[in-house]
């Protein structure tokens, strides 16, 4: 296995606080780089029935098994256990106590919070980059990213992707969500990710969804933050300014894998997607997911948005700096058209705050234009981590 982008913030983290909590999907590998990260710490993974059920009957026996800390995997399945470990930590004194790993994001939040507020560091680890994902072997095909995704085990283990993203969305319904949502009809909540697919990079629509599923609004949002909580999907907020002009209010609806979007559509082969319909809205989920993962990889938390008015002026991603706005335009061909600046030089207009305007393109050759950057999907993160060491905005960003 690679050693991933966020280890040297994991590291640091482990070293400046008591706890680092670490979540993300399940199988992105959180496991994997704890337990490479930190050898010598002692490891329970608390989804074993066996572990939990100590840990639930008999927290101070199971917890003092730890005095020199540990590894503890997937810690939403005893909450409870982290009233002990406040304890623990305080008596103790000292920073690198504990490693905490969960799957599902908001209960763990909320158990965190009230227990180990200003304890713990909190890092959220996604599946790979486009340069890890290059690092395990992985070429940058287009297509092939679009159809395979990004977990650590398809390009580790050498998998069928169609095969084990079907496992995975098969083992996830049967498990998370019948523990976290006590949904009846699972049939119909797969038809209701899938509709969610299908609807990729648009604007949420509750109504909409619910209708084509069969259920109610209620049910629809219900659904909608389960596939949330779980890693499954995310909502990208729009953007606010005080521009003057009227502003789109509803998120955009983003997985966290596209392969996984892929699959959940019915793609069979990465040849496929080549006249596909869905395959821009594809590509705009896997950029958008890549600067996602630029930030959290570094320690960050997401600051995202994209840009759009009632009049339909867009710009598919927005991040905030210190420095101003990076704007950025996402367009899936792979040769470059005079029409993909058009949004992104009006937007730029509007928000006086844009310092860097980027293209996020479907070929293959950086370009470096007068008015913006126009780089391919495997470049967006290096284009990124050039702007954050020109503008110092990342002090443990390395330079080239």
């Amino acid at each position: 296995m690679i050693k991933r982008e966020i280890t040297p913030h994991l590291t640091r983290l482990f070293q400046q606080y008591p706890f680092v909590t670490v979540t993300g999907p399940r199988q992105s590998g959180k496991t994997t780089l704890c337990r490479s990260t930190f050898p010598d710490l002692k490891y329970a993974n608390l989804e074993a029935p066996d572990v939990r059920d100590f840990a639930e009957s008999d927290p101070r026996g199971f917890l003092s098994q730890f005095g020199e800390g540990a590894i503890l995997d997937e810690i939403q399945h005893v909450p409870e256990l982290l009233s002990y470990l406040q304890v623990m930590a305080d008596e103790k004194g000292t920073n690198g106590q504990f490693v905490l790993t969960g799957s599902e994001q908001f209960r763990l939040s909320d158990a965190i919070g009230q227990s180990l507020s200003g304890r713990t560091a909190l890092l959220r680890l996604l599946p790979l980059s486009m340069a890890e994902r290059r690092r395990m072997g992985a070429g940058d095909d287009v297509d092939a990213v679009l159809y395979s995704g990004f977990y650590p085990r398809i390009f580790d283990q050498n998998l069928d992707p169609r095969q084990a993203l079907g496992d995975y969305f098969e083992t996830y319904v049967e498990r998370d969500v019948r523990r976290l949502g006590g949904i009846r009809n699972l049939s119909t909540f797969r038809r209701f990710v899938r509709l969610c697919a299908g609807r990729v990079g648009q604007l949420v629509n509750l109504s909409s969804l619910g209708s084509d599923a069969g259920v109610s609004h209620t049910t629809a949002r219900e659904w909608l933050a389960i596939l949330e909580r779980s890693y499954i999907v995310f909502p990208l907020r729009p953007y606010h300014a005080n521009i003057g002009k009227r502003l789109i209010k509803s998120p955009k609806l983003y997985f966290y894998d596209v392969g996984l979007v892929s699959y959940l559509i019915g793609i069979q082969l990465a040849e496929q997607l080549a006249t596909h319909p869905l395959r821009g809205s594809l590509f705009e989920n896997a950029a958008v997911v890549e600067a996602l993962k630029y930030q959290l990889n570094r320690g960050r938390r997401s600051n995202l948005s994209f840009f759009r008015d009632a009049r339909g002026l867009e710009c598919d991603l927005l991040f905030e700096t210190g420095r101003g706005v990076g704007a950025i335009e996402i367009k899936s061909g792979s040769t470059v058209a005079s029409d993909f600046f058009r949004s992104l030089l009006s937007v730029a207009e509007l928000v006086p705050e844009v310092a860097l305007k980027v293209v996020v393109y479907g070929g293959a050759v950086r370009q470096a234009r007068s008015d913006c950057e126009v780089v391919p999907l495997a470049d967006l993160a290096a284009m990124l981590e050039r702007f954050d060491i020109e503008h110092r905005l990342d002090p443990f960003a390395v330079r080239r």
